[in-house]
């Protein structure tokens, strides 16, 4: 079982990452503001760690798992704040977020999608939330 879901976890990073990357690199290849061109080295950069770790995980490496759980805990926050918004997700997300002026929570999820925000300023409304598949999925690498 324990095979299984390490294997099903490092699936989810490789799609992701390389879906995440494709995206990445033709937007750093429009060769944009410096904005976007730093934005889209940073995205570049973290879905090719996202990559990286699920092809070693599905190798059944330690530095795999290692990396995976890097990788899932940086999916795990979101954030968006007027002064400061961040998500990134790699493959799929199950989200639970709430605003700031409603005490709602909110549900929200895909599949075989990719996402990376990382931004000074944000929206008007604040949110946010966590990513819990990435806990589930890091639980499950920590507890190996």
């Amino acid at each position: 079982m324990r095979s299984f879901l390490f294997r099903l976890i490092g699936i989810l990073e490789i799609a992701g990452g390389l879906y995440g990357a494709a995206g990445a690199l033709r937007r750093l290849l429009v060769m944009g503001s410096t904005y976007d061109m730093l934005h889209a080295l940073l995205a570049l950069i973290a879905f090719g760690f996202v990559l990286l770790a699920g092809v070693w995980l599905v190798e059944g490496s330690d530095r795999g798992v290692a990396f995976s759980r890097v990788a899932q805990l940086l999916q795990l926050p979101l954030i968006a704040t007027p002064v400061f918004s961040y998500a990134l997700h790699a493959g799929a997300f199950l989200n639970i977020h709430t605003t700031f002026h409603l005490a709602r929570p909110w549900l929200d999820w895909n599949f075989g999608t990719q996402g990376f925000v990382l931004a000074v300023a944000g929206p008007s409304v604040s949110r946010i939330g966590v990513n819990l598949l990435a806990v589930v999925s890091w639980l499950i690498l920590k507890l190996r």
